[in-house]
């Protein structure tokens, strides 16, 4: 199956994430600015990943707005965070992006990753200065809430190759 992985990657975790499939899946993989301008006939699968951002995944409305172009091909999209693989709300947070029709055609993903500051954008690292600094200030903060400001109050790496297996898994027909 002719494969090709294309991810936007703004601290490089879903850019080694999609590096792994790639490579593992024997894809070719390129970044989203480059798919853009690539016609995508030629492959029978198409695997998506983005960061998490706000409760969805970045540029996730490229893949949305492609798939009914891509009728017969596999579709994955995956995201990668900074939460660990057993944060109860990433399950809820991915099926909430695609609709059910969109759900039929596509496999879900997520991978930690983590927090890179040092690559992050400035509006990036404002929003997570901001973020950190409301939290803090809440009273009454749950247990998960003092893990989240411990984990994202400075830079960290969760990632590993180990979490690709259910995607090489659905790319080989097991999903």
């Amino acid at each position: 199956m002719k494969t090709i992985v294309i991810y936007n990657s703004q601290t490089g975790f879903t850019k080694r994430y999609a590096e792994w499939i790639a490579e593992k899946s024997g894809a070719d993989c390129m970044e989203l600015s480059a798919a853009r301008k690539k016609k995508l006939d030629e492959y029978d699968a198409i695997v998506y990943g983005g960061w998490a951002c706000a409760g969805s995944i970045s540029k996730i409305g490229w893949f949305k707005g492609n798939i009914n172009k891509w009728k017969g091909k596999k579709l994955i999209a995956f995201c990668v965070g900074g939460s660990p693989i057993d944060n109860p709300e990433i399950e809820p947070t991915l099926v909430k992006l695609f609709t059910e029709e969109e759900k039929k055609r596509v496999s879900v993903f997520y991978c930690p990753g983590g927090f890179n500051y040092e690559k992050m954008s400035a509006a990036s690292k404002l929003m997570m200065k901001v973020f950190i600094k409301t939290l803090k200030a809440k009273k009454d903060k749950t247990e998960e809430e003092e893990y989240m400001i411990k984990m994202i109050s400075s830079s960290y790496d969760i990632s590993d190759a180990k979490y690709i297996e259910p995607i090489l898994e659905c790319l080989n027909g097991k999903c």
